[in-house]
């Protein structure tokens, strides 16, 4: 059963690429082989156009079964048979030995082509459910925050990545982590998973941020130690961390490293700097500094995008940067979801199709009532600066 439901799928996904194109790109072969044929037969002997017979199959083996590509050089065997007929001094055995030979050996092409895209298939599914855990669904609203998530990923084939974010609704109020591990492949992804797993325990338990970034670098350290490697000191994550009181009125942000955020306050576009920077996850140590919690206006209607370095270093065929915060302060006031579909549009056509970096994005947008509103400029908690 298991098995059936895995095949559907990916009958599905072999069918799904390219719609029209794809579906004429399967024809392909037997186009090739109409015309191959009707040249052979409409021109002279001495062209021998019939010894491209065999290129049939062969282009066959990289998009059809076992069973339709042995079909079709059986049928350019039959073509070559019947073009003997009419031409009695082709060379028909020597071009009948070749496309014997070329569809076998274009038959064994396309089930070793079966067997490895049916076990990526197997590879892909795995990597699906990692990144559900890794980068599980957000509830599209908690408390009076709405909450729209993205991931894109700069090759087809990945799943998942060094980027990660998480939302969660704690005693003190809607925190937030969005952050990026230095690296690629699987060492990436597991600090990745010690930050968000630390965070989930993490904004639970701590009512200060700093508190809480101690312990996101604390397991971020960790992780390091147990997954040693050659260059383990250059091994970091940027991460910001936002928080949202019940009630709404502001945002406390703990920037470590990471893009700073973009506010939408009251129809205006400003772009959060940290008013003193925070060290990013495991380098600490190294550079020293401690946490600082900045305090900015969040109200009710108030938009905020948070990002990693992939949308920011999305260059153009110039080499342009992409420019964030102009492109924000033109979208006006658009949901969070739609904020996100115009903001991966967008990227991809800046591009010119090709994104260079992984991306990940929040858009959170404050929908409190006004009742409850804060001063404009709050302070956190001790130690906290005012934006």
């Amino acid at each position: 059963m298991i098995n059936c439901v895995i095949m559907s799928g990916w009958l599905r996904r072999r069918r799904s690429p390219g719609g029209g194109r794809w579906q004429a790109a399967l024809l392909s072969p037997v186009v090739l082989t109409v015309v191959i044929a009707a040249l052979a037969f409409a021109t002279p002997r001495e062209i021998a156009i019939s010894r491209l017979l065999p290129a049939a199959p062969a282009l066959a083996a990289a998009m059809w079964s076992v069973l339709p590509t042995i079909l079709l050089g059986a049928f350019c065997l039959l073509v070559m048979i019947g073009l003997s007929f009419v031409y009695t001094d082709l060379g028909t055995p020597y071009t009948a030995a070749a496309i014997v030979a070329v569809t076998l050996a274009a038959a064994y092409a396309s089930h070793v082509r079966l067997q490895r895209e049916e076990t990526l298939f197997h590879v892909r599914l795995v990597a699906d459910a990692a990144q559900a855990v890794l980068l599980r669904p957000l509830p599209p609203r908690i408390a009076d925050v709405e909450i729209e998530s993205l991931y894109l990923a700069a090759q087809e084939q990945a799943r998942i990545g060094g980027d990660f974010y998480e939302a969660a609704d704690t005693p003190y109020g809607v925190r937030l982590l969005i952050g990026d591990v230095r690296g690629k492949g699987l060492p990436a992804v597991g600090a990745a998973a010690a930050v968000i797993s630390s965070f989930r325990e993490a904004a639970f338990d701590e009512p200060d941020l700093r508190v809480v970034a101690r312990r996101l670098e604390t397991s971020m350290t960790r992780h390091s130690t147990a997954y040693a490697a050659q260059d383990r000191p250059e091994h970091f994550a940027t991460a910001l961390v936002a928080e949202i009181p019940h009630g709404g009125g502001h945002v406390r942000l703990l920037n470590c490293g990471h893009p700073p955020p973009v506010l939408v306050h009251e129809g205006r576009t400003r772009v959060l700097e940290p008013s003193t920077p925070s060290p990013p996850l495991e380098l600490a140590p190294l550079i020293g500094g401690d946490y600082c919690v900045d305090t900015v206006a969040f109200v009710p209607g108030d938009q905020l995008l948070l990002y990693t370095d992939g949308v920011t270093e999305t260059r153009d065929r110039a080499g342009e940067f992409f420019p964030l915060a102009d492109w924000a302060g033109r979208q006006g006031q658009a949901p969070p979801r739609e904020l996100l579909d115009r903001l991966h549009r967008d990227l991809v056509r800046y591009s010119g199709g090709t994104l260079e970096d992984d991306i990940a994005a929040l858009a959170v947008r404050s929908t409190g009532s006004r009742a409850r509103e804060h001063p404009a400029r709050v302070g956190g908690p001790p130690g906290a600066s005012g934006v």
